[in-house]
């Protein structure tokens, strides 16, 4: 499995970008900017990234999303299917009609196929099973996944607090991106000590941190991380 970290910051990290993965070249988990210029430089097809995985709206998990489409639209025309909260399909058009007026509902919405899902509990998608928990962070939660690629399970966490549905997200999954967010107990997020001992708890389990604001935490990525696992 290959993981490339497009970004690894919190939302207003100096050192760091907005935060977004691309797995195996197919699948996003979230749209934090940039998008575009961080897939070239990876050497990343953003057409044949036809699979998004996004948690929560919060902007640096998705205001990388409207150029990216937009790719799509005019470049690559190769179709795109998310899968979110709920609510996805109404947030995200607001989203690019915003950015792109009435051209994006007029014009580009009809040049690539863009289909909307709702997490369930647990589902498939273009072959990729799935589960879902319910994550804390902030006033609307977060929803984190656990996706089955191959004979592995890779759990995306996104943002949360490091509350009971955190440790059932990662229990007996092979891989594990979540985040810390800085020392002590910042706040809605996962602090650095916890993040640690959240690993040391699951021992068989590879964890790479991310939502870094700012300095460097042992097992953290960075920015254009490109890791096999």
């Amino acid at each position: 499995m290959r993981l490339a970290f497009l970004g690894s910051g919190a939302a207003f990290s100096q050192e760091r970008y907005n935060g977004a993965v691309v797995v195996d070249g197919r699948i996003l988990l979230d749209g934090g900017a940039p998008l575009l210029p961080h897939m070239h430089r990876l050497g990343i097809d953003p057409g044949a990234v036809q699979l998004l995985f996004l948690t929560h709206f919060h902007g640096d998990h998705l205001l990388g999303l409207p150029p990216f489409v937009l790719h799509h639209a005019l470049v690559s025309q190769t179709p795109l299917t998310v899968i979110g909260p709920a609510g996805v399909e109404k947030v995200l058009e607001t989203l690019f009609g915003l950015c792109w007026g009435e051209e994006w509902e007029a014009e580009f919405r009809g040049r690539f196929a863009l289909r909307y899902l709702e997490a369930e509990a647990a589902g498939e998608v273009d072959g990729v099973r799935y589960e879902t928990v319910r994550l804390d962070h902030g006033r609307r939660g977060c929803t984190g996944y656990r996706l089955h690629l191959a004979d592995r399970v890779l759990a995306y966490a996104g943002d949360t607090e490091m509350t009971p549905p955190l440790e059932q997200l990662v229990a007996g999954a092979d891989i594990v991106i979540t985040e810390a967010t800085g020392p002590g107990h910042p706040h809605t997020h996962t602090g650095w000590e916890e993040a640690e001992a959240l690993a040391v708890r699951h021992p068989g389990t590879r964890f790479l941190f991310n939502h870094v604001y700012a300095g460097e935490l042992t097992g953290a990525v960075h920015d254009l991380d490109v890791v096999d696992v």
